[in-house]
């Protein structure tokens, strides 16, 4: 096994701080989701900005799903080469 030098991030230390203490499995599930919402929503945020910024409404959507716009070929275009 080999261990690696590199300090943790401020994440990994609130969450050490947090699993240190005895919770319920009730409390634990509740946390998790918390944590799954907290991401959901960045990723939510992060569709919202790109739909802004490239003016896509839901005929966009309804364009690429009818055009086979997610095929691997095209994906990079639809998306600026990102």
């Amino acid at each position: 096994m080999s261990v690696t030098n590199t300090p943790l991030t401020n994440i990994q230390i609130e969450l050490l701080k947090l699993y240190s203490m005895e919770v319920s499995n009730e409390d634990l599930t509740a946390i998790q989701r918390l944590i799954a919402r907290y991401f959901a929503d960045k990723a939510s945020d992060e569709m919202d900005r790109l739909w802004q910024e490239n003016g896509w409404t839901n005929d966009t959507m309804n364009e690429w799903l009818t055009n086979g716009a997610f095929d691997e070929t095209k994906k990079y275009r639809l998306l600026g080469n990102r």
